[in-house]
């Protein structure tokens, strides 16, 4: 079963792969301006004045406009630093540039934080491949943010932005695998499951 489970997380991973990299230029800058607008929407409605994100990798939907506007709005960010030992530090950026982390991933300048830092936002936003209309979302496979999220007591809401197309009725999903609250596509936010 757990073999069928992994191949199945991996078409579907393949799937996504293949159709952000046909994304053209004009619809990436379409989709970031869409998602861009939607994290404002969420962030003013719900009165967020402290947010974990990401900064974009190999075609994860763009949140670059949001951080330059959350930078503007003098909201707190913290942004994810990998470890090696899978577990993620975060990083209250200092906005004056980036290095290379442990797998070549960008990461902000700025003051490192604990994996237990991120539980004292007011909200969370992570990339994913996909995510279903229950809240289980699929990440790329390394198990970052599920490790993360697992290991708190309690976490803030969790939002997983995608792309519009990336919205399963169901997607496979295991015990490790910790639910999300909610979406975030260019197109809208959709709430998923109550808040923890």
């Amino acid at each position: 079963m757990a073999d069928e489970i992994d191949r199945e997380k991996q078409r579907i991973r393949g799937l996504v792969r293949e159709r952000r990299a046909a994304t053209t230029e004009v619809e990436r800058a379409e989709i970031r301006d869409g998602i861009t607008a939607q994290l404002i929407t969420l962030v003013t409605g719900r009165g967020a004045r402290s947010v974990s994100c990401y900064m974009p990798v190999a075609g994860e939907p763009d949140t670059s406009a949001f951080l330059a506007w959350t930078r503007e709005q003098g909201i707190d960010v913290l942004l994810p630093a990998a470890r090696e030992d899978g577990l993620l530090d975060w990083i209250r950026p200092s906005w004056e540039g980036n290095v290379r982390g442990a797998f070549g991933i960008p990461e902000p300048l700025g003051e490192c934080l604990s994996p237990l830092a991120v539980g004292d936002v007011d909200l969370m936003l992570v990339p994913a491949c996909a995510v279903d209309r229950s809240g289980v979302r699929l990440g790329w496979g390394r198990g970052f943010f599920d490790r993360n999220l697992g290991s708190m007591d309690q976490s803030p809401p969790v939002f997983a932005i995608v792309h519009d197309e990336e919205v399963f009725e169901t997607l496979p999903s295991e015990l490790h695998d910790i639910p999300v609250t909610g979406i975030v596509t260019p197109t809208r936010i959709e709430y998923v499951r109550t808040e923890r």
